[in-house]
């Protein structure tokens, strides 16, 4: 019967511990959760302090307020004082490493190295003009023989090409000898003789009249150097006037390499650069020239000039058509090259982003030189040591607004 009573008590007098102690953590509890609570709402309600404002996509041009950029058709943009270095210098935004390593981003360090301003082209040899020499008549006649009856043939120097009858020279001939017979006075043999230079006779022939020999009109036409009749402007048994060309002999001692040469390395050229040439049929045979000059005529087509190179041919491999792959040797320069993708072009800027720190990174713009093909120049932006990154572009858009996509990709969401 007593037992019920001391159940009921013993029951409340727990419920009663319960309670209290329920109570108890309450109050301790809500002012943690409360105050924990309050903090970030109080860090989302104090304004960030905004310094300047700026183009994404030319970052060294700071402005006082907001408005459109003069460079892009875009909004400025903040930069705020928490995203500032110490200089007080915007220093890009900050990617966090697990979205570097998603996005695989890679940096290399921008170098000096040594490059040089040679370069390959392809030339075709053509006679060199310099070289080529006229054979023509020096009176009215008939060409009696022709010895050389085909254009392209090779010739020697004093081989003979044609003879040609020149009646008109017997008569200043024959008063020059019938002077010396008379025992004429020495100014009317002098005048006599002069009379015959004037009409180009050959001095031999001259000298044959006065040694007592038949005055002769025939004379035999013999090539001035060695080299190929690029011309045959006679036939035998033609009549023949004073000044007509009967020959045209191209000399092949030297001849020209022309190459058409890409306008942007035509400034890469200098006049006496040394040329190593290799026949495109054999390149075993090799050929030593130099630049000798760059026409001033730009094929509009192409875009490439003509540079004449002179090759050296004294053994006569070489003739006109052939192809020659030629290299064009210049001084070592000393360039600050990065990886070509490490540069973004916008048509207007080159912009590349450096490495400001573990977890930061700054667009540059950046001013170009000389494209070497893998690598590209950078005279201005950029110094020898800095971080660039090289692979991983699609960070910037150059036809986007390059501050809101970085910081879209620092928050993580260019990772999703």
């Amino acid at each position: 019967m007593n037992r019920l009573p001391i159940t009921l008590t013993a029951m409340a007098a727990a419920l009663g511990i319960a309670a209290g102690a329920f109570y108890l953590g309450r109050g301790s509890v809500e002012p943690a959760v409360a105050q924990a609570a309050a903090a970030p709402a109080a860090a989302a309600s104090a304004p960030r302090k905004v310094l300047y404002w700026h183009d994404p996509m030319s970052p060294g041009h700071k402005f006082d307020k907001p408005g459109k950029s003069p460079f892009m058709d875009m909004e400025l943009e903040p930069v705020y004082a928490d995203e500032d270095d110490e200089s007080g210098n915007a220093a890009g935004v900050k990617i966090s490493p697990q979205v570097q390593q998603n996005l695989g981003l890679r940096t290399v360090a921008v170098a000096r190295t040594e490059v040089a301003s040679s370069f390959d082209a392809v030339g075709s040899v053509q006679f060199d003009e310099r070289l080529t020499v006229a054979v023509q008549a020096r009176a009215p006649g008939w060409v009696e023989h022709l010895a050389v009856r085909a254009p392209m043939q090779r010739v020697r120097q004093g081989q003979a090409l044609a003879t040609v009858f020149a009646p008109d020279w017997l008569g200043p001939l024959n008063e020059l000898v019938a002077l010396q017979r008379a025992g004429a006075s020495p100014d009317l043999v002098a005048a006599a003789r002069e009379r015959t230079r004037a009409m180009s006779i050959p001095p031999e022939l001259v000298r044959q009249a006065e040694t007592g020999a038949t005055p002769q009109a025939r004379y035999t036409l013999a090539a001035p150097s060695n080299g190929v009749v690029a011309e045959l402007g006679v036939r035998e048994g033609v009549a023949v006037s004073p000044g007509m060309t009967l020959f045209r002999i191209a000399g092949l001692d030297k001849v020209w390499a022309v190459a058409e040469v890409p306008e942007a390395q035509a400034g890469r050229l200098a006049r006496g650069q040394k040329v190593k040439a290799t026949l495109q049929a054999d390149p075993s045979q090799a050929f030593d020239g130099a630049l000798q000059e760059l026409l001033p005529q730009v094929n509009a087509a192409t875009r490439t000039l003509q540079a004449r190179i002179e090759v050296d041919n004294r053994q006569g491999r070489l003739i006109p058509g052939m192809l020659l792959r030629l290299r064009i040797d210049g001084p070592g320069v000393s360039r600050l090259v990065v990886p070509a993708e490490a540069v973004i072009r916008t048509g207007t800027r080159a912009v590349a982003i450096v490495r400001a720190g573990d977890q930061r990174f700054e667009p540059r713009e950046v001013t170009l030189g000389a494209d070497l093909g893998d690598q590209l120049e950078i005279t201005h932006g950029l110094a020898e040591g800095d971080q660039v990154v090289a692979s991983g572009q699609f960070l910037v858009d150059s036809e986007a607004r390059l501050r809101s996509v970085l910081d879209r990709l620092a928050t993580g969401e260019g990772a999703k």
